[in-house]
């Protein structure tokens, strides 16, 4: 269930702890090959909300008026709030062999030994703060897992198949919202797609309150060569790491260009 919270967002005082970014979080698997995801069961359900802060919760039912004693959906810090929680109750392992992105916990190992051992370490973590998984959301011991849009697996990291499908079927935006809507997605795997800022120049302008909207021959060029891209995407492999690695960079109004030697 998840109430309209929008006055009550309005008036309170932002949470700005930091939610990670997904590239970062994907940098962390070179040379994985093994891994397990636990979803935590109810997610924010989990977090108590202070005594003071309750009334501040309150709906109307044709029941009665009910307040909620864990935190809710829809409240503005939620996700940072739990991120925080997450971070500080995996601390020891992140960046090791832990990835955590809001109620979501990815475990990577290199071998079948390390992974027993990183498994029972978390699920020991876990117990202790008494923090509940839902079963059926979770994978244990697997060689390819789907965690946040793509697949990953030894070889590298993949655009996940349903969110291509997706793709395939998007028709032509006939609003500027209906272009932040492809944008957001096809942005989300902008890090597959060589020159993305320079193809989606057209469609982005559209976006602009001050700018009038008008759909013509470069906006569906650059439509149809972005879902082109992203139905064809590459595997993005990993590096060892074991050497140095020299990067050479150019940029101009247009675009940036980066090359790793």
């Amino acid at each position: 269930m998840c109430i309209d919270y929008r006055e009550l967002n309005k008036v309170t005082i932002k949470n700005r702890y930091p939610l990670p970014r997904i590239d970062d979080l994907f940098d962390q698997l070179q040379g994985s090959s093994y891994y397990s995801k636990i979803d935590l069961r109810y997610g924010y359900h989990q977090l108590r909300i202070q005594e003071e802060d309750i009334p501040k919760t309150a709906f109307r039912t044709r029941y009665g008026h009910y307040g909620f004693l864990v935190m809710p959906f829809g409240l503005t810090n939620a996700p940072a709030v739990f991120m925080d929680l997450m971070n500080r109750v995996c601390k020891p392992y992140l960046d090791k062999f832990v990835i955590v992105f809001i109620d979501g916990i990815l475990i990577y190992s290199k071998t079948q030994e390390e992974h027993a051992d990183h498994l029972r370490r978390v699920l020991e973590l876990l117990k202790g703060e008494q923090l509940y998984a839902k079963f059926s959301k979770c994978d244990f011991w697997i060689c390819e897992v789907q965690f946040l849009g793509h697949i990953v697996n030894a070889k590298g990291i993949h655009v996940d198949p349903a969110k291509i499908e997706a793709i395939k079927n998007w028709t032509a935006p006939k609003t500027p919202t209906e272009v932040r809507q492809f944008l957001g997605l096809a942005g989300y795997y902008r890090r597959f797609i060589e020159g993305f800022s320079k193809i989606a120049q057209s469609l982005t302008s559209l976006t602009h309150k001050d700018k009038k909207f008008e759909w013509g021959e470069k906006q569906e060029v650059a439509f149809d060569l972005l879902k082109q891209k992203l139905c064809s995407a590459p595997i993005l492999s990993l590096p060892d790491g074991c050497e140095d690695f020299v990067v050479y960079c150019d940029a101009s109004k247009q675009g940036l260009g980066c090359v790793v030697m």
